[in-house]
């Protein structure tokens, strides 16, 4: 087996939530020990309704008492011919934090900042994790990073404490928070234009509970381009960790429920790898985090 694939099958969840299907039509699924079952006979969709209910555990509670059609072992499913959506319908908002890895920060010459750096992502560029990633017409540095993101469960307002902010998080998903750094940096303005293409953001393959993930700050994260290994962290190299961003994000936003926080990318991205080629047609990205399983995309 390659390192890529151990990794990847290191990677994978033991119970998760997906939708499957083509773009527009997708139905929720429930991953629980490698088997994946069919969940639309009792959830009509993995949004922001459903997260801040008891959705999540009557799916997990269902699919482990066999109460569920069998679609098939997870190892079985094949991207192209059984399409795994985004885990969460369209979200509210993507709120996205920059400069949030100390290795980060360092390999493009930043000073590690006082306060998370924040910005905003369209959340129409959410697409699968085996989807197509678009190149922008006249883009020459389209760039890849492999982040953790958070998905509110319960809305957030003026939370008090960051300690309080595990109570509104309803799980985790890998994003690749895909960027234009010519369209982001060299552009003036604001980082979004750079952020925001169609395509930008591949979510999932699954959505993890909260309750599944024992510890969200030890975390390995891992990004191959064409195989080459560019990216292997931890999110222990966080600068503001998990809770202290929702707690953060909260004093200057609502945060509602199916609402995404990309929580920073770690080293090794193009941009602060001097003589790194920027992607280009044909190149395959493949990501994975612990425990949340693995995304793969081909460039176009």
């Amino acid at each position: 087996m390659s390192p890529i694939a151990q990794t990847q099958s290191a990677s994978e969840p033991g119970a998760a939530i997906g939708r499957m299907g083509p773009v527009g039509a997708e139905r929720p699924v429930v991953l629980i020990a490698q088997t994946v079952y069919d969940a639309s006979g009792i959830v009509d969709e993995v949004d922001g309704a459903f997260l801040q209910g008891d959705g999540p555990r009557r799916m997990m509670d269902a699919g482990r008492a066999g109460w569920l059609p069998v679609i098939g072992p997870s190892a079985s499913l094949d991207p192209m011919t059984q399409r795994l959506g985004p885990p969460i319908a369209l979200p509210g908002k993507i709120v996205c934090i920059g400069l949030n890895y100390h290795e980060h920060a360092r390999e493009t010459g930043a000073q590690a900042p006082g306060e998370p750096v924040v910005f905003m992502k369209d959340p129409g560029c959410v697409v699968g994790a085996f989807d197509e990633v678009l190149i922008p017409r006249r883009s020459t540095k389209t760039d890849w990073e492999v982040e953790l993101a958070v998905v509110i469960g319960r809305t957030a307002r003026y939370l008090d404490t960051p300690e309080t902010a595990a109570g509104h998080i309803a799980g985790y998903c890998i994003s690749n928070d895909v960027s234009e750094r010519e369209f982001q940096l060299e552009r003036g303005g604001q980082w979004d234009k750079g952020k925001s293409c169609e395509t930008f953001n591949p979510l999932g393959p699954w959505f993890v509970p909260a309750t599944e993930v024992a510890d969200v700050q030890a975390l390995d994260m891992h990004l191959w381009v064409n195989g080459v290994k560019r990216q292997a962290s931890s999110t222990a190299d966080m600068i503001f960790p998990v809770h202290h961003l929702v707690w953060y994000l909260s004093q200057f936003m609502v945060l509602r429920p199916g609402d995404v926080i990309n929580t920073g990318t770690p080293a090794g991205v193009a941009l602060g790898l001097p003589d790194t080629p920027y992607l280009r047609s044909g190149d395959v990205m493949e990501l994975s985090i612990t425990g949340l399983g693995s995304q793969r995309q081909r460039v176009r």
